[in-house]
């Protein structure tokens, strides 16, 4: 390794001090943020609010100050799914009794994987992901999927949201504490030869955290009342209704009938294979999570199709890269910060995912797309920030930003060519769980 030498720096110094405008740049980002400074302001009239497939959805929801937004996502979809069954104009889902049962299964999954590795050592980098990253709000589509086969669903409602699910920092943190000491006592047992308590502790855990859920969240509703007022402004009410009833019977469509598909322009991901992630999940028994992973324009003409059809889009990306929450714009060529500082900063999707310096985590929806000659040049985007942001909570983003940011969808498995059917069939190879397509939504 070679250190700074004195002369190089003097040198560098010098030739800084001699750029004017490098000395424009320095005043400006003393007292400005960085954002305004590089700020392309052309960029937000060259992407107005207006698309030529314009699908009709409600009112934004606000996950608040939680990483639930692969919930919030999926379940408006699911909830435009109703609405238009029943012709209701605004309703939601409850999101905090999908995320009761996914807090719960995850500790439980947890657990399980802590007990296989208990006798796996500390530095093991299985183990050392396990306690790092341990529980928390985020997600993928095929996880909800698992959810809501297992437990159902039920309108808002039947359970609202409390101050902690929407807050859910302070209780993560004691949740996780909670799994790390039953890491702790798995090592203890195994050193006093006790492998046989482990299972007994890890029912324990389990009853403890099921019990600090039902403080925070509520205890989770088996029968409630389907209530509404249709359209024509009719009333109508169904009762005595469980959630798994409510997903069976009045949710438009089977959940397994889609499929997550990927843009992972990667080496080590081969196009028009499966994949999929260890240690990936939340219920045990419950569907894998699993991608088929395509070229950029196979990606996109897919979500064209279900778009074109009238059917919104589940999708996951990295919402930290040039977007404006303000404006509402997602937009890679808004801001100059190479022209701005000098600095060379160009990268390939998959030299960003390799690298690290990109990944999904963030769920939204796709509502709307602006064909120009069949070509996308902007997307409508339906988010989980409420609808005091942006237009009224939905967004936009250019299409050059999709190409670089935008990792993963759920479609429809009827888009699908025979080929690619067949394909979904196929045993999916394994990723190490730090895989970048392992990230969570949240």
């Amino acid at each position: 390794m070679n250190p700074i030498t004195l002369e190089e720096l003097e040198q560098m110094r010098q030739t800084y001090l001699a750029d004017p405008k490098a000395r424009v740049v320095r005043h400006a980002a003393m007292k400005n943020d960085i954002n305004q400074i590089a700020r392309v302001f052309e960029a937000e009239a060259d992407n107005p609010d207006l698309f030529s497939i314009n699908i009709k959805t409600m009112p934004a929801t606000n996950q608040m100050a939680s990483g639930r937004c692969w919930i919030f996502s999926s379940l408006n979809v699911m909830r435009e799914m109703i609405a238009k069954k029943y012709s209701i104009e605004k309703f939601e889902l409850s999101q905090n009794y999908v995320a009761f049962y996914d807090k719960l299964e995850k500790i439980n999954y947890c657990l399980e994987a802590l007990s296989a590795e208990a006798a796996t050592d500390y530095n093991d980098p299985v183990v050392r992901w396990l306690l790092e990253t341990a529980v928390g709000d985020g997600g993928q589509w095929d996880m909800l999927v698992s959810l809501i086969k297992k437990y159902g669903i039920c309108p808002k409602t039947a359970m609202p949201e409390t101050y902690q699910s929407s807050h859910t920092r302070t209780m993560n943190g004691i949740i996780n504490q909670r799994l790390r000491r039953f890491a702790a006592e798995t090592k203890a047992r195994r050193a006093a030869g006790e492998e046989e308590k482990i299972a007994e502790d890890k029912q324990a855990a389990l009853k403890e955290l099921y019990g600090l859920l039902c403080s925070c969240f509520g205890v989770p509703p088996q029968k409630f009342t389907f209530e509404f007022t249709d359209k024509d402004g009719a009333y109508h009410a169904y009762r005595d209704v469980t959630p798994l009833d409510f997903y069976h019977e009045y949710l438009a469509d089977d959940l397994d009938d889609y499929v997550g598909i990927i843009n992972g322009p990667t080496a080590d991901k081969p196009f028009y294979r499966m994949y999929t992630v260890k240690y990936l999940g939340n219920v045990v028994d419950g569907n894998p999570v699993s991608f088929l992973n395509l070229p950029l324009e196979d990606f996109k003409e897919l979500i064209l199709r279900q778009l074109k059809d009238g059917r919104i889009v589940w999708f996951g990306c990295d919402c930290g890269k040039d977007g404006d929450r303000d404006s509402g714009l997602w937009d890679d060529a808004q801001y100059s910060f190479e022209d701005t500082f000098d600095v060379k900063l160009d990268m390939t999707k998959a030299e960003m995912l390799d690298t690290r310096q990109s990944a999904m985590n963030h769920a939204m929806v796709f509502t709307g797309v602006n064909l120009v000659d069949g070509k996308p040049t902007r997307w409508k985007i339906e988010n989980s920030w409420g609808d005091k942001t942006a237009n009224e909570g939905y967004y936009i983003c250019t299409d050059s930003w999709f190409d670089k940011y935008v990792f993963e969808a759920v479609v429809h498995k009827s888009y699908l060519s025979d080929e690619l059917r067949d394909v979904i069939k196929e045993e999916p190879k394994v990723l190490d769980p730090w895989d970048p397509f392992g990230s969570l939504a949240d």
